[in-house]
């Protein structure tokens, strides 16, 4: 089995945080050592639930210099990825489920000079991505059904990290894998040798009262997990 490429980085979700110090938890955990910001966008239609837009991922970009994903679980996502680039996301995902022009959505992103991401539900299946992986940074794996945080992981989605992996490095693709819902420190390392390179935690990090010290929990996991 060819070994993965790279460390596997950590980005903690936002939408666990304390929005009313949204600022100091971001700080908490840089001072951990992560490297990147997990932002999830919901409209109320895609999913059963309403979080944040643009002006808030302006606030974010105007307080951090880490990069930002940003995952968009919205219907008909090529009207906001403007506003979004301008932003300041660096990285933005877009589910193939709510895609009609999927190929045109992440060439326009592209197009922007920020990484394209497709993400699939849990129930989607791999080969949705045969004719769009060639095209993508990196593909976001739903762990959990989308719309909420603190749910638990699906195990199931475990196997479809490894088949994604094994598809990914026998086509010499550079394509990362992101994995996002019910990652804890019981699964993360087990994540990390199945083939993720980002693992999303929300719950896991913030609302436990002392968010440094969950992100480098999590990230000391994550370097104990070693290589495939």
């Amino acid at each position: 089995m060819t070994t993965r490429r790279g460390e596997t980085l950590l980005a903690p979700s936002i939408l666990s945080a304390d929005f009313s110090r949204l600022a100091e938890e971001i700080h908490a955990v840089e001072k951990a050592g992560v490297r990147m910001l997990h932002v999830d966008v919901m409209d109320g239609h895609f999913v059963p639930n309403l979080t944040i837009g643009p002006p808030v991922v302006a606030s974010i970009r105007a307080v951090t210099s880490l990069k930002l994903d940003t995952h968009l679980m919205v219907e008909h996502p090529d009207r906001l990825l403007e506003a979004f680039v301008e932003a300041g996301a660096d990285m933005i995902s877009v589910h193939a489920e709510a895609c009609h022009h999927l190929h045109r959505t992440v060439t326009s992103i592209r197009s922007a000079g920020r990484e394209a991401g497709v993400v699939l539900n849990p129930a989607t299946p791999l080969h949705v991505l045969d004719e769009i992986l060639p095209d993508v940074n990196y593909v976001l794996l739903m762990s959990v059904n989308p719309g909420w945080g603190g749910q638990a992981f699906i195990p199931r989605v475990m196997d479809k990290v490894v088949a994604l992996r094994r598809r990914i490095d026998e086509a010499g693709l550079g394509v990362r894998i992101e994995v996002d819902g019910g990652v804890t420190r019981d699964n993360i390392a087990s994540l990390a040798q199945a083939g993720a390179d980002i693992l999303v935690a929300g719950s896991a990090v913030f609302g436990r009262g002392d968010s440094r010290a969950a992100a480098a929990a999590l990230m000391v996991a994550l370097a104990g997990a070693g290589t495939r």
